[in-house]
């Protein structure tokens, strides 16, 4: 099973230490078999290699995202919304490149030490707890485990929304409830290492849609009357700001993945390579669907509802859902790792012992599916109250505290490259981070995302049965904010000229007492 997959920094060769401090070459060796069945199994389902991080990278960070980004560009405009996917596409790489340091930093101590890791995956709360303690363990257990939960429950929402869009028949909610009772034989893929074949089809998969997302709104063009008002309210635009930081928020299975190559050094680019090849995807697609359909999306979060029904679209939708049937793996199997670890079975050789103690894990993700169907907005709350701290925050303060003493930077398994500024340049490029997005992705990101994820409740209720659908006749997109107060513009001139800032704020009675409905035109057949 999945226990040689997890081997340690080296099955077969001893590990050698190469002066103070330096890695121990990770290694692992391949000879495990030459019949045609060993063959295919390895080619097919044990996957350790760069390569196999990179698919794997790619194909969990965009994801059911790709559908929603149009709509944050509806929120923030063309300009904002390439650059913040710019900004947060290399401020992720760099807290994965973080994460990785650490995990290596971790793993080379505790080998030392002669921990053997054969039978036990590493997790980021325990890399934490070996560097920083127990404190630093419980945070950082809380809020991966919190965002990995919610991020299987988007994929779940994910499913019903796309499913619905070729065949209406059922509703969403009865959507949620087929497609929660599919994903849960993720509980039979043991570790991110037997992910080989479905990371690759997953990335095959998610580059279709991109690219058809792209040429169909092109094809399509400029709907009648078409208008690009975006940004022009803050809550909309910190709203669209965070869910691009959550779409580039996806490292929070570094360290499982890391523990699952034979080589984890590699890993240190591996994000970054991951990054750029999705951004060839998001950018293309998000900029021509907002070209083409402009304000329309900002009550159409899923940019598949607004193209014409066609061959094409239902091969994006099923393979979207395919997807997103690999990506509620890659967001559950830590959590199933921790359950584990936590019930006393993470280390039984019983394939069928773990995939039924970790069905209890699938339970409360289908439940809060069904509860908070609301998708687009659940991302940006996503976004800006877990992923802010899970992988940017919570990372860049761990390698700071980690290596603040002279003795732990000149031990250190991987020092700062030349580039970066060493030492120097490696503090100020992640307190930059820490204030940034304590600022800007938590502060004004939770605030504006939640204050819509509240609306969507106030307008469409808990346990609602069909989300956005034509039938309700009730708007996506929460009422925005009241009118701005004609002297509050936005403060620099020249730059987003048309965003304003909204009045004070309301009561929560008068907040919610004077809902807007918008029109979602006809029904997708």
């Amino acid at each position: 099973m999945a226990a040689a997959a997890n081997g340690s920094l080296a099955d077969e060769k001893a590990p050698e230490t190469i002066g103070v401090g330096r890695y121990v070459e990770m290694e692992q060796d391949g000879n495990s078999g030459s019949t045609a069945k060993s063959r295919l199994s390895g080619l097919l389902w044990h996957g350790g290699s760069a390569y196999d991080a990179w698919f794997s990278c790619a194909s969990n960070q965009v994801a059911q995202v790709l559908l929603t980004l149009p709509y944050s560009f509806s929120q923030l405009g063309m300009l904002s919304g390439i650059l913040f996917q710019l900004f947060y596409g290399l401020m992720g790489s760099w807290t994965a490149y973080l994460i990785s340091i650490l995990y290596v930093e971790y793993r080379t101590r505790k080998e030392r030490e002669k921990a053997d890791f054969r039978n036990h995956v590493i997790q980021w709360f325990e890399v934490l707890d070996g560097l920083l303690g127990r404190h630093w363990r419980n945070v950082g257990l809380a809020f991966n485990c919190t965002f990995l939960l919610f991020g299987s429950v988007i994929q779940l929402i994910a499913c019903a929304s796309n499913i619905y869009y070729i065949n209406d028949r059922l509703d969403k909610r009865t959507w949620t409830y087929i497609f929660g009772a599919c994903c849960a034989t993720t509980v039979f893929i043991p570790s991110f290492h037997n992910y080989r074949i479905w990371s690759f089809l997953g990335l095959v998969m998610t580059t279709y849609t991109a690219w058809y997302l792209a040429i169909a709104s092109i094809l399509h063009g400029q709907v009648d009357g078409v208008k690009h008002s975006g940004p022009t309210k803050m809550v909309l635009y910190f709203t669209g700001a965070t869910n691009i930081l959550y779409t580039f928020g996806g490292h929070a299975v570094t360290v499982e993945v890391m523990h699952a190559m034979w080589r984890p050094q590699k890993f240190k680019a591996i994000y970054l390579m991951a990054t750029l090849y999705v951004l060839t995807l998001t950018l293309p697609s998000a900029a021509s669907v907002y070209w083409a359909f402009g304000d329309d999306l900002l009550t159409h979060s899923n940019a598949l509802s607004l193209l014409p029904r066609t061959a094409f679209r239902d091969a994006a939708v099923v393979l979207m859902l395919v997807h997103q049937f690999i990506t509620f793996g890659f967001a559950c199997t830590p959590l199933y790792f921790v359950w584990e670890k936590l019930i006393g079975l993470h280390d039984c050789r019983s394939l069928c012992k773990r995939a039924a103690a970790r069905l209890p894990v699938v339970v409360p993700i289908w439940f809060l599916a069904i509860v908070f169907p609301f998708f687009g907005p659940i991302n940006s709350a996503v976004g800006s109250l877990l992923v802010s701290f899970t992988v940017y925050i919570i990372p860049a303060l761990a390698h700071m505290i980690t290596y603040r003493s002279a003795p732990a930077r000149e031990n250190a398994v991987e020092p700062p490259p030349r580039f970066v500024g060493r030492w120097t340049g490696t503090y100020m490029i992640n307190a930059f981070v820490v204030a940034w997005v304590l600022v800007v992705g938590f502060g004004f990101g939770g605030w504006a995302s939640m204050t819509n994820f509240i609306r969507q409740i106030d307008t469409f209720g808990l346990f609602t049965k069909c989300y956005q659908c034509p039938t309700t006749a009730q708007p996506g997109l929460a009422p925005p904010l009241p009118s701005a107060a004609p002297d509050a513009s936005w403060p620099f001139p020249g730059v987003l000229s048309n965003f304003t800032m909204p009045a004070p704020a309301p009561s929560p009675a008068h907040f919610f007492r004077h809902p807007r409905h918008h029109s979602h035109g006809p029904a997708l057949k």
